[in-house]
């Protein structure tokens, strides 16, 4: 990895990190999970450009085979995390998986636009966006959600923690092939096909819970 990704590391988690101590207690919860997801991502990076390497740089193979589980495993173990030991209550647990995958996506993005950025475009930020962009939360919700019904049911809850696993998985692994093929217009809509009736659930979801 080069130092660029560490530069845009740091210049990220410094500035959210000095709005810490003048954030109310929920607003900085959700800071502090977008700097775990932008951490994750960092971490995940190294271990991606490994697997590249192993298989001779094939980018298309390693992005539709290998990231989508490594990236979402990594998302995943700080909701866990959350769940198990602080709180599974779906009002809290839901925007912080999502915050995570939201850091995710944007330390991603800042990456492959400061590597590329004399080929880069509005339209290619729009697409990011709204697709990585979505994509990485929506993944993360998905684990956040399930957890939330499943963390009390312990006879589901290892089967279903891995079922939840694999689902985000496989989304990722197909919004990935799709936008890599001759039908990533299917797959730049797909993210917001996914997003909107999840606002939608998850909105009618908290109104019966108030």
């Amino acid at each position: 990895m080069d130092n660029l990704t560490y530069i845009d590391f740091i210049s990220l988690t410094v500035s959210l990190a000095l709005m810490l101590p003048l954030m109310e207690k929920k607003v900085r919860r959700l800071v502090i999970f977008m700097i775990v997801g932008i951490t994750s991502c960092l971490f995940i990076s190294e271990v991606n450009n490994i697997f590249l390497q192993l298989f001779n740089s094939d980018y298309f193979f390693v992005t539709t085979t290998i990231t989508p589980i490594t990236e979402e495993i990594v998302k995943m173990l700080p909701v866990l995390y959350f769940a198990i030991v602080i709180s599974d209550e779906r009002r809290t647990l839901i925007p912080n998986a999502f915050a995570v995958g939201v850091g995710f996506a944007l330390l991603e993005n800042i990456v492959i636009l400061t590597q590329n950025v004399e080929n880069v475009t509005i339209l290619w930020a729009l697409v990011r966006g709204f697709g990585s962009g979505l994509v990485h939360g929506i993944c993360t919700v998905m684990v956040g959600w399930g957890i939330s019904y499943i963390k009390k049911r312990r006879k589901f809850f290892y089967c279903g923690t891995f079922a939840l696993l694999s689902t985000a998985i496989i989304y990722h692994a197909t919004y990935n092939l799709l936008v890599q093929s001759d039908y990533q217009y299917v797959g730049i809509l797909l993210p917001l096909l996914t997003y909107v009736p999840l606002i939608l659930l998850n909105g009618k979801k908290l109104l019966k819970a108030s």
